[in-house]
C-alpha cells in the first residue's frame, strides 16, 4: 500500500479486449459451481459514486485531517463507505476514528495491516481486534503477508502450507469478533492473486476474501482475464487504479492509464457488485484533491464504456 513497486516486464503489453469474451464464458461456467465470499454486500450499480470506497487518504493527506474533519470530506464528495489505513501516531485515535464514522452514518469497509509469518507476535493485531470488539465493529481486515528470509526456498507446495498457517490464525481471531479477513495483493509471492487463490482454498474458512488492487497489478495485466474469473467468488472489494503501459508499468490517476478501462469493463461485465475502492495514494498531496481526480477519472471510464446508470450518480 505504501510504495509502487515496478514491473520486471521487458516489452510493453496490450490488453486484448478480445479476452474480455472467453474471461466472461468462464465466469458463467464458474458461477454456477463456486458460492461467492459470504455475506458479500452487493450494490445495484458497480461504480456507483455511493458504491465507493475511500481507501489511502489517512497518512496519503498533507493536510492530516482528524477523523471529524476526514468525515465531513468524505461527506462532500458523497462517498459513505471508508477503509482506514493508518500509522503509529493514529494509534491513540482508533476508537475516535470508528464513532465518528458512525456517527456520520459512513461505512468502516476495511481496516488495513501488514503482517508476517507470525501474526500471534504482532504488536498491532490485538489493538486493532481490541477496537473492533470494544466499538462492536463488523468489518474487514485487509492484510497482507510477508514471507520470512527462507520463504523463497521452499517448494510451491512448502509456500502454501507456510502461509496458511498465519492467514488462518488471524482469520479465527476476526471470526471470534464476527469479522472478515481480506487478503490484500501488494507485490512478492503472497501478492500473486493464484497464490492468494491457493491459501483460501487450502484452509476453506468461510470468512476468508480477497480485496484486489489494480494499484499493485502490474504485473497482472496480460493475466488478468484468465485469473479475475477464479478470484470472483471470493472478491471483497475491487480498488481501482490507472495503469500507464510501458517498462515498467506506471500507476496513475483512473482514466490516464492504457489498461485499467478494459480491465474495470471486465469487471462490470462480470456481475460483480460489491464495493469499489478509491484511492489517494500518490495521486495528490491533498486527500481530497487526489479522490476528486480519480472520481473525475472514474466518470471518463464509465462514459467510455457505456456504464449511463452509474455516471448519473456523479451529477
Amino acid at each position: 500500500m505504501t510504495t509502487k513497486h515496478e514491473s520486471s516486464n521487458k516489452k510493453k503489453r496490450k490488453f486484448r479486449p478480445g479476452c474480455i469474451l472467453l474471461a466472461l464464458m468462464v465466469i458463467t461456467a464458474l458461477c454456477g459451481t463456486v458460492k461467492p465470499v459470504k455475506a458479500q454486500q452487493r450494490a445495484s450499480d458497480l461504480y456507483a459514486r455511493n458504491n465507493l470506497i475511500a481507501w489511502c487518504i489517512v497518512p496519503f493527506d498533507s493536510k492530516k485531517r482528524g477523523p471529524e474533519e476526514r468525515a465531513q470530506m468524505m461527506k462532500k464528495l458523497g462517498i459513505t463507505r471508508f477503509a482506514y489505513d493508518w500509522r503509529d501516531e493514529h494509534i491513540p485515535s482508533f476508537g475516535e476514528e470508528i464513532e465518528t464514522m458512525k456517527k456520520h452514518n459512513i461505512k468502516l469497509q476495511g481496516w488495513w495491516l501488514s503482517s508476517g509469518l507470525h501474526p500471534e507476535q504482532d504488536k498491532y493485531l490485538p489493538l486493532i481486534l481490541d477496537a473492533l470488539k470494544k466499538h462492536n465493529v463488523k468489518t474487514e481486515l485487509w492484510c497482507m503477508f510477508w514471507g520470512g528470509p527462507e520463504f523463497d526456498k521452499l517448494t510451491q507446495e512448502e509456500k502454501i502450507r507456510t502461509m496458511a498457517k498465519p492467514v488462518a490464525y488471524v482469520a479465527k481471531k476476526l471470526d471470534e469478533i464476527g469479522c472478515k479477513l481480506g487478503v490484500y495483493n501488494h507485490g512478492g509471492w503472497f501478492g500473486v492473486p493464484e497464490n492468494q487463490l491457493a491459501v483460501i482454498e487450502y484452509l476453506k474458512m468461510p470468512n476468508i476474501g480477497i480485496v484486489y488492487n489494480l494499484h499493485h497489478a502490474e504485473e497482472d495485466i496480460d493475466r488478468f482475464p484468465t485469473f479475475f474469473p477464479k478470484i470472483k467468488p471470493y472478491l471483497l472489494a475491487f480498488n481501482i487504479a490507472g495503469l500507464k503501459l510501458g517498462n515498467p508499468v506506471k500507476v496513475v490517476p483512473v482514466g490516464e492509464g492504457d489498461a485499467e478501462t478494459e480491465m474495470m469493463k471486465l469487471v462490470w461485465k462480470s456481475g460483480y457488485r460489491g464495493p469499489v475502492g478509491i484511492l489517494n495514494e500518490g495521486t495528490a498531496p491533498d486527500a481530497e484533491v487526489g479522490l476528486q481526480m480519480n472520481m473525475d477519472g472514474l466518470k471518463k471510464v464509465l462514459t467510455t464504456i457505456g456504464d449511463k446508470k452509474a455516471l448519473k450518480t456523479y451529477r
